[in-house]
């Protein structure tokens, strides 16, 4: 038995590691995340590195109720939402280059960007 868990470390130790950025875009406006999406992938892809994705996430869609009126008619109410539009870029195989272009890449104010190496 103790042989066999030897085996397992031994051959999960020999295997390479492969180097992967994961990128993570959030924003309001689906169409500004698309065009961010499209310029890392093409950054990306001009520097030498494989890429997959966009991948699009779900999209968050958070309702908020408010009432129309400030004193009577309870009834009365309004519906506000916002939608949180997400996707998941790969960048595997990366090449110092790909991390220097994606460093000055400028991308709008209204992209969050979530990067793990």
């Amino acid at each position: 038995m103790a042989r066999a868990k030897n085996q397992k470390t031994e051959g999960a130790q020999g295997t390479a590691k492969v180097q992967r950025i994961r990128i993570r875009l959030k924003s309001y406006d689906h169409r500004l995340l698309d065009k961010s999406s499209d310029q890392i992938v093409d950054t990306a892809k001009r520097t030498g590195a494989t890429v997959s994705g966009p991948v699009p996430l779900p999209t968050k869609k958070r309702v908020y109720c408010v009432l129309r009126s400030p004193h009577v008619d309870k009834k009365s109410r309004e519906h506000f939402e916002i939608r949180v539009h997400k996707r998941l870029i790969d960048i595997n195989d990366p090449t110092p280059t790909t991390a220097d272009a994606l460093m000055r890449l400028d991308l709008p104010a209204g992209v969050d960007i979530e990067v793990k190496l």
